[in-house]
């Protein structure tokens, strides 16, 4: 659970008004089928690299390439949501600067050699958690939420997927569950169990904040921030809309410590593999860092951040990622019997799921990251057409 309880719900209330409420139960399914996807390929492939290794081993390294490039993609996107989230909670009228002054700082800590410790984990998720109550309890007490106030029937199909494609950002973390068959105990009964326990609890915790926002603003004006929780303490007339800030801010940069470094990290393995500029596979010798990949990811996200708002952001990584699980999907479809640990059903729902919520998105959005994702594929393909003619 990161930063997008606190932003994904403007652009989904935009797209669905009140009937969000069922395009995250959607997120919540196909995110479930996703991840039970990537914990048993993990489970075979206990290494770093999630799809960009399960797709080259299952289906060719031209699938793998496409999908450690729709990481990379949507996560650079990710991080420029998050940072622009900070901005939007913290200091709204000055949002991009704020914005481009945390991808910095968080460039320059991870370049410094901070690691994320479980204790570190647990303290995000603290913070995280007690926002988030302090918005569910003025939200019903001071601001006297009222779930009758939520009117599902107002609504439209293309609508609730399209929210559903936005909430979908929400659960992107889950995915940290399924790809650490290296550092747990039996993994192959340990991660089976962690999955739906992690959903389930998260799923009750986006349900209970999205009730409590729909009860006491109307989803028009939950569409028309990209703040939307400070809304409520608002509401509440409390002094206590700090607690919210600070809990947005920490999430989002919990989130940032984490994705850039994890985007640089594939960009090397890519790089090594010759599926990216060789530039990019240098690693310093002193702090053991690949400063030229995670340079590059901050540039990136600074300039994402000066071009797109939080919804495009989203939307943008949401085309990207969700193309990055449909190839996970596909690839435990080639599973052997005695390989499953999940029923294939799943990994075929997850598959049409990812798809159907790819259509539903913007069109901008989903032609901008396609059009971005279809580039480094046809790079990579001119890449090795170059490599073999100098080879002959």
């Amino acid at each position: 659970m990161g930063a997008g309880v606190f932003t994904a719900w403007a652009p989904a209330a935009t797209a669905a008004g009140d009937g969000l409420l069922i395009g995250l139960a959607i997120a919540a399914v196909v995110a479930f089928c996703n991840a039970t996807s990537s914990a048993q390929l993990a489970a075979i492939y206990p290494e770093s690299g999630g799809t960009y290794v399960y797709g080259r081993r299952q289906l060719g390294a031209g699938w793998g390439h496409a999908a450690g490039w729709g990481f990379v993609v949507g996560k650079t996107a990710s991080c420029a949501a998050m940072a622009l989230a900070v901005g939007a909670y913290v200091a709204p009228d000055s949002a991009r600067i704020v914005s481009l002054a945390t991808v910095a700082l968080v460039t320059a800590v991870n370049i410094g050699g901070l690691s994320r410790t479980v204790a570190v984990t647990r303290g995000l998720l603290a913070v995280s958690l007690g926002s988030l109550t302090v918005v569910v309890v003025l939200g019903w007490t001071k601001a006297n939420a009222s779930a009758g106030e939520i009117e599902l029937s107002e609504t439209s199909l293309t609508g609730v997927l399209q929210s559903a494609g936005f909430l979908f950002f929400a659960f992107a973390g889950y995915a940290r569950v399924a790809t650490l068959g290296e550092e747990v105990v039996e993994p192959e009964r340990t991660i089976p169990r962690a999955i739906p326990a992690a959903l389930g609890g998260v799923l009750l915790v986006y349900a209970i904040v999205a009730i409590t926002l729909l009860g006491v603003i109307p989803s028009r004006e939950v569409g028309g921030v990209d703040a939307p929780l400070r809304l409520v303490v608002e509401a509440a007339d409390s002094s206590l809309g700090p607690l919210v800030q600070v809990g947005a801010s920490i999430a989002a940069l919990g989130v940032l410590l984490n994705l850039i470094p994890g985007v640089s990290r594939t960009m090397l393995a890519m790089a090594r593999n010759r599926e990216l500029p060789d530039w990019l596979a240098h690693v310093d010798t002193k702090r053991a860092l690949p400063i030229r990949a995670e340079l590059s990811v901050a540039l990136s996200v600074m300039v994402l951040v000066l071009l797109l708002d939080v919804r495009d952001a989203i939307a943008v990584s949401g085309v990207a990622v969700l193309l990055y699980y449909a190839i996970t999907n596909v690839a435990a479809l080639t599973l052997t019997p005695v390989q499953r640990r999940f029923p294939k059903p799943l990994a075929l729902a997850g598959l049409v799921g990812c798809v159907v919520l790819i259509v539903a998105l913007p069109t901008g959005a989903l032609f901008g990251g396609g059009c971005v994702v279809l580039a480094g594929i046809v790079a990579r393909w001119l890449t090795l057409a170059f490599h073999a003619r100098s080879l002959t």
